[in-house]
Parts: C-alpha cells; sequence; structure tokens
C-alpha cells in the first residue's frame, strides 16, 4: 500500500490516532497481547497516518500479569485523557470491583469523544462506568447471564463475535477481540489495511460480527473437513448462482438432511446464512473498493439491487451508496 494512500475515513473515524490500552495488576495477558499486535506494533508500510499506541496503568504497580509477566506502563490514568481510542483488554473478573478512579477517567473521556472498545471481559468495566446503559454489548459466553443479570438496563447480545455501537464496541471472548480490531481499522482506514494486518497476523481479514461464538464442531473429523471444505469454496467462488440445498448434498456426497445437519455442526449456521453473509461481505468489499454500481455488484453476488438494498441496510443499518461513500478517501 503506499504511503500516501492511507487516511482515516472522515465518516467514522476517531477522533485523534492515539490508542490507549489499560493495564492493571492481574493483565489479561492474551487479550493485551492481542491489543499491541494490531495497534501498538511498529507498521512502516502504513506510513505517518497510522495509530500510536501507549499504556495506562490504573493503579500503582508492580503489575503483573497472567503468566508471571510483569507491566511497566508509559504512564497513568492521565494519557486516557489524550486517547481518541481506549481498549479495555479484559479484566480480574465479573465480581471484582472497578476502582472509582477508572470508571470517572472513562466517563470523562467518552464525554469528550474517545471511543471505547472491550475485549472478553473488559465489558464489566464499561459497564460498571456506565457506558453501556441503553446500549447493545457482548462478552464470552461464559460471562453473558452474568452480565444481563447484574446490568439490566444493557441490551445484552450473546452469542455474537462483536458489537458496534459506534463510540462504543464489545468482543467476545479473546480471539473475538482480534476480530473487532479488524472491523475498526477497515472502518477507520478501510479494508485494504485491515487486510495488511489480519495478513501479518495470519488470521482472516473480516469475520461478520454476527458470527457465532460457538460451534458445535469447531474441528471436523478429516472426513467432515475433506468434503465440506470444497463446498464452502465453490459456495465462495460462485456467490452469484443459485446454490440449493439438494445440489450442495449432492455434491458433497450426502443426503440433504445429512449435510444440513453436518453444515451447521461445522460452521454455526445454515447454508442460506451462511450464504447471505458471504454475498453481503463480497458487496460491501466490492463496495470499498471498485467503482462498479450497486447493480451491478447485486448481480454479482446473487442480488437483484432491490434485495442488495434491503440485506445491506438490515445487516449493516445504512445503504450501499451512503456505505461507499464512507469509504472514498480511504480507497
Amino acid at each position: 500500500m503506499p504511503k500516501s494512500s492511507l487516511r482515516p475515513t472522515s465518516a467514522n473515524g476517531p477522533k485523534n490516532l492515539k490508542v490507549v490500552a489499560l493495564v492493571y495488576d492481574g493483565l489479561r495477558t492474551f487479550e493485551f497481547g492481542s491489543a499491541v499486535e494490531l495497534f501498538g506494533l511498529p507498521r512502516p508500510e502504513m506510513g505517518p497516518n497510522w495509530y500510536t499506541f501507549a499504556t495506562a496503568a490504573i493503579e500503582q504497580g508492580p503489575l503483573r500479569g497472567l503468566g508471571g509477566v510483569q507491566v511497566i506502563a508509559d504512564g497513568g490514568l492521565d494519557l486516557v485523557e489524550q486517547a481518541g481510542t481506549i481498549i479495555v483488554a479484559g479484566w480480574r473478573g465479573a465480581d471484582k470491583p472497578v476502582p472509582q478512579p477508572v470508571i470517572e477517567a472513562l466517563q470523562k473521556a467518552h464525554a469528550s469523544g474517545a471511543r471505547v472498545m472491550s475485549i472478553c471481559s473488559g465489558v464489566f468495566v464499561l459497564a460498571a462506568a456506565g457506558l453501556l446503559k441503553g446500549r447493545r454489548a457482548t462478552t464470552h459466553w461464559h460471562d453473558v447471564d452474568t452480565l444481563r443479570v447484574r446490568y439490566p438496563d444493557i441490551d445484552v447480545v450473546p452469542d455474537v463475535l462483536y458489537v458496534d455501537e459506534g463510540d462504543i464496541l464489545t468482543s467476545a471472548g479473546s480471539a473475538a477481540g482480534l476480530d473487532l480490531g479488524l472491523h475498526l481499522i477497515r472502518r477507520d482506514f478501510g479494508p485494504r489495511a485491515a487486510n495488511i494486518v489480519a495478513r501479518r497476523l495470519v488470521v482472516p481479514p473480516h469475520r461478520d460480527g454476527g458470527q457465532a461464538q460457538l460451534i458445535q464442531e469447531p474441528v471436523p473429523d478429516a472426513l467432515e473437513s475433506s468434503r465440506l471444505s470444497p463446498i464452502l469454496d465453490r459456495m465462495r467462488a460462485n456467490l452469484g448462482r443459485e446454490h440449493t440445498v439438494k445440489a450442495l448434498a449432492e455434491a458433497a456426497g450426502m443426503s440433504s438432511r445429512t449435510f444440513l445437519r453436518r453444515f451447521e455442526a461445522a460452521t454455526g449456521t445454515t447454508p442460506a446464512r451462511w450464504l447471505l453473509a458471504e454475498r453481503l461481505a463480497r458487496a460491501r468489499d466490492l463496495l470499498e473498493t471498485t467503482p462498479a454500481g450497486v447493480e451491478q455488484i447485486a448481480h454479482a453476488v446473487g442480488f437483484r439491487a432491490a434485495a442488495l438494498r434491503r440485506h445491506f441496510r438490515a445487516r449493516f443499518a445504512t445503504t450501499p451508496r451512503v456505505y461507499r461513500a464512507r469509504f472514498t478517501s480511504a480507497t
């Protein structure tokens, strides 16, 4: 990516590009490491208009992370005031109180325009600060019921990877923090930047936030993998074509009933829903990266223009044309 082409989008960008991650005694090192990998690594290929990263200790040290590591932060909670984006990477536990200075710092920063993002149990810090009142939010499936009971004024969304509420973003279990971070990079800088970061991480550049957290059989046996993987590849490579369950089942060498059961066990969804998500993801990519018209894009992904607009609005709460306008400056 040429350095001169990387610019935040005007519609969705943060108030500034400084990302501050909270660190605390008992730091969840995987979640924190995910934040560092996404926003804290030097990326000269991105040019000068990239994030800067700092860590803010919420208390006096020494601070120890899980696994026995000791953490020395860049500063204290005063750094939160400077942030365009604040990351709460996990928390000590759902039953652990959040210090009042942390609550006040988050409230003040958010009121001044900072975005706040939580990974996994970090949602309990945002909830304690009152930032999620009347908002949609998610967390690790293990803590969903606890969050709902303790904070009934939050619209808890179970069994999704992440929820984007604009200036408040929450993710599910640890790895979902990577998905949310890539989503935020994509929102800020467009798909090419997200793809570069994802490639360095060796992870998919995008998983839709509505994807289920739990899949009954996350690692199918070798036989099922060899039979289903080509089917998924074929569907993904031919989104503009019709794909009936009968034809897919025959290609997989299964009965329709067995195919539906195996498909949902392996992907966490039905063929129709999986295909819809793939078509919308491809449509979004084409809107961001090509000058093709909405009608042309709809045809390419297997929709009529009216159907694309309807599904696009239902999934992304905007129209294809408005969505494209948001990324004009980034692409």
